[in-house]
């Protein structure tokens, strides 16, 4: 049970939509309420709210109106903005999905309290009439999960806590899952996990797990898993590093997409793949120029230690690639060059399959989690030519990043008939309805509708 949703009506305030556009109507329904609204100059903007009194200066009720957003987040400001009490929201006549708002109050009310207590509890609203509670517990449970993950300071989310998250969601679940440790990358072939990693005093890993019946369409996921990003040897200057906590936020986000998969039981046979490392400055970093050779076979030139992401995502691509999953999506915060594209609010996405990259756009939409469709502009493939090598993990120039970097990866996936490459971001900047500043579960729910529709 969520504690900011209750079954519990006891003495709930009601909580009354209104827009610019039905104030009017419910102001000829509720004449009496002229003075008071006109009082306290409340025309029902987006995102505003106003308590009407009755006697003795007890709340009678609330208008609340909804943001002009995605449905789910359309009342999602409430539960900080609101007094602590319980409420409940008046649906009736309301275009609105009672599981979206359920869900919306339940991203609203999410607090990273590991560290700090809160100064207050978030206001709890009494379950939606109709809402589907499994759904929202799930989804809920998952994108704070992820949220949690991502904020955790990399003191306390190093490549061995990394994995034990994903060790503990497959207890959950009855699940199995595998880490490979240190210098057995070397012995079981994953050479270039093992070269970003090998500085750190925290030993890089690699986490596997899998779920579900074997006969079932096989999905896998792959999260980038960096725990700090020092850029290696390539130094990131202070402003830049001050983020680098949320370079694992691609594994936060596949780990707790795969939480709410199996939660739902859906029918796949399911595989987690995460590279997890801590990308550090020592005598043994992994320097400019080296060449590392991949799982694959290929050969890299290093041109930048700072491309750090894409070097160990290629090794665990080329083993899900082995399998020839059904489906293989990776999801990794792996440049800023999609940021600058883009902004925070949507989230690169890559995909050679048009019916797929359609479908994922359209969930996400629908579910208020958007994506973008970027080109893989094969062209750009010459950027990457090395002399001495088969590739390099950088261009020779500073067009096209995010494009040049998925073009990296598409080198290590040949026998998957759906790829899907996530370039996202994982953080709110700032806060908004639903989505307080801090880590972000970004590409999850999108995710999760396309693989529950196409798949459930």
């Amino acid at each position: 049970m969520l504690t900011s949703l209750t079954a519990d009506q006891g003495d709930a305030i009601p909580v009354t939509p209104v827009t610019t556009k039905t104030l009017p109507l419910f102001l000829e329904r509720h004449a009496q309420l002229r003075p008071w609204l006109a009082g306290i100059g409340f025309k029902a903007e987006p995102g505003t709210f106003a308590f009407v009194p009755r006697g003795e200066g007890c709340p009678a009720a609330v208008l609340a109106a909804p943001v002009d957003d995605a449905s789910v987040y359309a009342f999602a400001g409430l539960p900080a903005a609101l007094p602590e009490g319980t409420y409940t929201l008046d649906l009736k006549d309301q275009y609105y999905s009672p599981t979206d708002v359920a869900l919306g109050w339940a991203l609203g009310s999410y607090r990273f309290s590991a560290y700090k207590k809160p100064k207050r509890a978030a206001a709890t609203l009494v379950w939606p009439a109709e809402a589907d509670r499994a759904e929202v517990e799930r989804l809920a449970r998952s994108v704070c999960l992820a949220r949690d993950m991502i904020n955790t300071p990399a003191e306390d989310m190093g490549p061995q806590q990394l994995a034990d998250a994903a060790c503990a969601i497959a207890e959950a679940h009855r699940a199995q899952c595998r880490v490979i440790v240190g210098d057995a990358l070397l012995e079981q072939n994953y050479p270039t996990i093992h070269a970003v990693g090998r500085a750190s005093d925290r030993p890089p890993r690699l986490i596997d797990l899998g779920w579900g019946d074997e006969r079932a369409p096989k999905v896998t996921l792959v999260g980038k898993g960096v725990c700090f990003d020092t850029g290696g040897l390539y130094l990131k200057p202070r402003d830049a590093m001050l983020e680098m906590k949320k370079d694992m936020g691609g594994a936060a986000i596949t780990l707790a997409l795969a939480d709410a998969l199996i939660s739902a039981g859906t029918p796949i046979r399911l595989r987690v793949l995460i590279p997890a490392v801590e990308n550090s400055v020592n005598g043994n970093a992994v320097r400019p120029r080296d060449i590392v050779r991949t799982r694959s076979g290929k050969t890299v030139e290093i041109g930048n230690t700072d491309a750090e992401g894409r070097l160990i995502l290629c090794d665990a691509l080329a083993e899900a690639d082995r399998q020839k999953p059904d489906l293989l999506v990776d999801c990794a915060t792996l440049t800023g060059a999609a940021r600058v594209a883009l902004g925070p609010e949507l989230q690169a996405m890559y995909c050679d399959d048009d019916d797929v990259a359609a479908a994922l756009l359209k969930a996400g939409t629908e579910v208020g989690d958007p994506l973008w469709r970027m080109p893989l502009w094969r062209p750009y493939r010459r950027e990457l030519e090395s002399k001495c090598a088969d590739l390099n993990n950088v261009a020779k120039n500073n067009f096209a990043g995010s494009i040049i970097a998925a073009l990296y990866l598409a080198e290590f996936v040949s026998a998957t008939p759906r790829w899907v490459h996530l370039d996202v971001y994982a953080a709110n900047p700032s806060s908004r309805p639903g989505r307080p500043e801090g880590g972000e579960a970004t590409g999850l729910r999108a995710l999760y509708a396309y693989i529950r529709k196409r798949y459930g």
